[in-house]
């Protein structure tokens, strides 16, 4: 198998909390492993553990875990590994920071997972939701805290309209279009 465009390259899922990004890029890296990628998937509430565990929630505080973010997506994908993202990145000048770093070593793709607030808290098995619209919770991003749309992603997904398979499939479309993976990569 022939990639059109060599090496490696970063897939940046945004969207609100419970939009369905993390469970979209799942389903993504699966079948890109099925092609004997090499995957690498940072998510959003595992980063924070692992890589941004001393920061909060204020602007700066999320500013700087996507900017870490980002330069891990960089050196990953510089090294050839397909990187799945699932961030909320509520920010689009960090979103924007992201991809320059990345685009120095490969192919950014966002994907503007689309869902609505309403929807959002409906699925909140955590019960997060019910907390910041009680005002238990600060900065909770679509909240109390802004959420920026991408004002021009590379694809949106919505996920309230199809399931999450479907989304995937359109990611792996957007892929195959890009030349990033081979068409007919399938979910």
């Amino acid at each position: 198998m022939v990639l059109i465009h060599p090496g490696g390259f970063t897939v940046w899922f945004t969207g609100l909390s419970g939009a369905g990004k993390t469970t979209v890029a799942r389903l993504v890296g699966e079948e890109l492993e099925r092609l004997d990628l090499a995957v690498e998937h940072l998510d959003g509430d595992v980063v924070r553990t692992h890589l941004s565990g001393g920061l909060g929630f204020s602007k700066s505080d999320r500013d700087a875990n996507v900017d870490r973010i980002g330069w891990v997506a960089s050196r990953l994908t510089r090294h050839g590994a397909a990187v799945l993202v699932s961030s909320i990145s509520p920010y689009e000048a960090m979103r924007r920071r992201a991809r320059e770093r990345v685009e120095a070593y490969g192919a950014f793709v966002e994907v503007f997972v689309d869902v609505s607030l309403e929807e959002c808290a409906r699925r909140d098995v955590k019960g997060l939701y019910a907390r910041a619209f009680a005002g238990e919770i600060e900065h909770f991003t679509g909240v109390s805290d802004p959420y920026e749309p991408p004002s021009n992603p590379d694809l949106v997904v919505r996920t309230g309209d199809e399931d999450p398979h479907a989304s995937a499939r359109r990611v792996l479309d957007k892929l195959a279009e890009l030349g990033v993976v081979p068409d007919g990569a399938r979910v």
